[in-house]
């Protein structure tokens, strides 16, 4: 097997989660969908993103792979290739279990709206109302250089926390010395592997929520809060947040209370039960374009107990279930009869709260909007919201046309292969040529 100092160099943990968080422009659609694109149900409905996947699988660059369609609150479509990891001959399906890492976000973007909508947080609350740990922020001089700082002119807010415009880094991702800072202090809000790869993996365990704000609170803030895009563990900090807020026994208990049993939401959790492991895609590690298994599912790190759920890459679920929260937002709240969020809290989400000057341009959300922990689409992308994360899945729906879609594969880091813009591609092909019918 190859040494984990070569494995490093590839798996650098900015790679792992940093660029894993794509979901690239070119997904105008263009008018509202027909009737017959409306019942689409079938895998002959989608055959570039059909011959992608099969592409992927018959050349051994993944074991398996899986997409999901859907209109509207219709059925879901699947197209499953291959298994559940290459010594494993378990067929890939709607039930495998994925590592969703930032595909989270959106879910914690969701709990947040539905807090706001019934008046317990507020979209420009400050932070520190909920943590007063975080009061008294510094702003670093020059990240690059060094940690000296001068105190923060404006507060942390709910916006900011959501759209990564808190002016917070993230650990190992940020490339200065606040990431490095993060990173020495056990910040790191995602479970990766037992293996101890440096820069990747800490020697510093993960503290509990309370010490994760506190510490967190002592590192410096890469910009004043409020006037630059920068992808952030905000996320993670709101999760906490929404915990306090609604006086839930823990993150988890909210979205288990309020989300996943309410949608029907079966398989979604932040660790997993050894009696599900037979589900769990084995996650790999890309070197020289060789797959290596860095997490396997009979001694997964997500069989371990988490210090908290990370609100901002921290989730397991299978395609099915992240489905059925997708059928929530096209729904407007809505999954099948049963109401999960009120109709005007969802628009609230999925539109842009990017605070007034902010730009994304040049970020890795480079000419969008931001929503409630999802990339935004602005003028002909207009009703994406969605995002992906660092083991190359893919989620996003669009609002407009009521189309829903997901790209499930557990592979690090993303960018090694262009799975996740080609998905999108094919998924922009096949809808476009429904919509023509």
């Amino acid at each position: 097997m190859k040494s984990l100092e070569s494995l490093q160099i590839q798996l650098s943990r900015r790679a792992l989660i940093g660029s894993g968080a794509l979901l690239s422009a070119g997904l105008a659609f263009g008018a509202a969908p027909t009737r017959a694109a409306s019942s689409v149900g079938m895998e002959s409905g989608w055959p570039s993103v059909s011959a992608l996947l099969d592409r992927y699988v018959t050349q051994r660059k993944l074991p398996g792979a899986l997409a999901t369609y859907g209109w509207g609150d219709g059925p879901m479509a699947q197209i499953a290739r291959g298994t559940e990891g290459f010594d494993d001959l378990t067929a890939v399906s709607a039930n495998s279990l994925f590592r969703l890492y930032s595909m989270t976000k959106p879910v914690t973007g969701m709990a947040a709206m539905m807090l706001i909508d019934e008046g317990k947080l507020r979209l420009d609350s400050k932070l520190a109302d909920y943590a007063p740990e975080f009061a008294q922020m510094q702003v670093a001089v020059d990240p690059a250089k060094g940690l000296e700082s001068r105190p923060a002119t404006a507060q942390i807010t709910i916006r900011h926390l959501l759209t990564h415009t808190s002016g917070m880094g993230y650990a190992g991702i940020t490339p200065n010395k606040i990431g490095a800072e993060l990173f020495r202090l056990g910040l790191l809000p995602a479970s990766i592997s037992h293996l101890a790869i440096p820069g990747v993996t800490s020697p510093v365990p993960t503290p509990g929520p309370d010490e994760f704000l506190r510490r967190a609170a002592t590192v410096p803030l890469l910009a004043e809060p409020g006037t630059r895009w920068n992808y952030s563990m905000g996320l993670d900090v709101l999760g906490i947040v929404i915990q306090r807020a609604s006086g839930a026994k823990s993150f988890a208990a909210f979205l288990q209370e309020r989300l996943f049993d309410p949608a029907g939401m079966t398989s979604s959790f932040f660790q997993v039960k050894k009696i599900d492991t037979e589900r769990l895609a084995t996650n790999y590690g890309l070197l020289g374009g060789v797959p290596i298994p860095i997490d396997r599912p009979a001694n997964s790190i997500y069989l371990d107990p988490v210090p908290f759920a990370f609100g901002g890459g921290g989730l397991v679920s299978a395609p099915a279930d992240y489905d059925r929260f997708q059928q929530m937002l096209v729904g407007r709240g809505m999954v099948g009869r049963k109401r999960i969020m009120r109709e005007r809290a969802v628009a609230l989400g999925t539109s842009n709260l990017l605070p007034a000057g902010v730009s994304t341009a040049g970020t890795m959300a480079n000419g969008s909007g931001f929503g409630a922990g999802g990339r935004v689409g602005l003028g002909a992308e207009e009703g994406l919201f969605g995002w992906s994360g660092a083991a190359g899945t893919v989620g996003f729906v669009n609002m407009r046309i009521g189309l829903r879609a997901g790209l499930y594969v557990q592979f690090m880091p993303p960018e090694t292969y262009p799975l996740q813009r080609e998905f999108l591609a094919a998924t922009r092909d096949d809808v476009l040529v429904r919509l023509r019918r």
